[in-house]
């Protein structure tokens, strides 16, 4: 059964009743009540394009927090191949909120990293709720400076809410491993590729993002923080999410016209969670697009366009 949100409300009535309708015409009878079915469907289908078309920021960030959103391990076993997990930073341990390795994405190797939030209870402790220690910012950096060695571009997926903000991870030099990481993506002279899948957190989520292209799904979000740690801040209450949310600029939308990021990947009508494989395909297309776009530019010009592109941002205005 699909999780609804709070805004679906509607379309979670419209589909319970074709479902009844279904298992009705299903049973004994002589009843047809295929038009009937077909009516709804028409009403489903016009109600879920007029909702998902004026999505606030604050819908999208619950579209983007889809417990049902594909994750970083749904899109690696779908469009990758060969994929070879590299686990430790050799420095103090394994990071199970940021995961990565080798792979072959349409038939070319790469590397490709990501945040993996889990799909369960016991599965998000595992991975921390895709909130990355410092040993998973510098497993990341290893995996770029590999890529970097074998000449192999770099695909990175993110979704978290931010980095681990724990006492431990403080200790053992949270900031530090977010700023080297965020070093490593733009020194490396390899295609660097980004997309944010789901939410984009902060440091957390710019320090395996600062990429020659940066893509966003229709309903990730992508902020400096979240919209309630905004509203904590500024109005000392979680009332104000809606507002805050309006104001960070957090839709791809926002973001596409600010500069920020490079493109939009659409999702299915309905959000990702409704039509994951689709989804998928999706991202993969707009991830070979972004390689394609890159071909042909040498190790010392990407890395030139790279750095030039993050510092040219904060010019334009909504």
């Amino acid at each position: 059964m699909m999780t609804f949100l709070e805004f679906e409300k509607p379309i979670a009535e419209l589909e319970g009743k074709i479902r009844e309708l279904r298992s009705f015409r299903g049973g004994s009878g002589d009843v047809d009540l295929t038009a009937e079915v077909g009516q709804l469907e028409g009403k489903l289908g016009k109600l879920l394009k007029e909702t998902y078309a004026g999505l606030t920021p604050f819908q999208k960030m619950q579209v983007a927090r889809h417990p049902e959103r594909p994750h970083f391990k749904d899109i690696v076993e779908h469009l990758f191949e060969d994929f070879t997990p590299l686990a430790g930073d050799r420095c103090f341990g394994d990071d199970f909120a940021l995961m990565g390795g080798l792979a072959r994405f349409r038939g070319q190797a790469c590397v490709v990293m990501g945040h993996e939030k889990g799909s369960d209870t016991e599965s998000r402790i595992r991975h921390n709720f895709g909130m990355a220690r410092p040993e998973g910012y510098r497993k990341a950096i290893r995996l770029m400076e590999m890529a970097d060695r074998f000449s192999l571009p770099i695909l990175t997926l993110v979704d978290t809410s931010g980095a681990y903000p724990g006492v431990g991870a403080e200790e053992r030099g949270q900031a530090e491993a977010i700023a080297r990481s965020t070093a490593a993506c733009l020194d490396v002279e390899v295609p660097v590729v980004t997309c944010i899948v789901g939410e984009g957190g902060s440091g957390g989520a710019v320090a395996i993002a600062a990429a020659n292209r940066v893509l966003m799904m229709e309903h990730a979000i992508y902020s400096v923080i979240s919209p309630e740690g905004c509203a904590s801040i500024l109005w000392r209450t979680n009332e104000k999410s809606q507002d805050a949310a309006n104001a960070l600029k957090i839709t791809a939308q926002d973001l596409l016209k600010l500069g920020v990021i490079d493109g939009i990947v659409t999702e299915p009508l309905g959000g990702a969670h409704r039509d994951r494989e689709r989804a998928m395909n999706m991202l993969g297309d707009g991830l070979e697009q972004a390689l394609r776009d890159m071909g042909g530019i040498d190790g010392g010009r990407l890395k030139m366009l790279r750095r030039d592109k993050f510092l040219a941002m904060g010019n334009k205005t909504l």
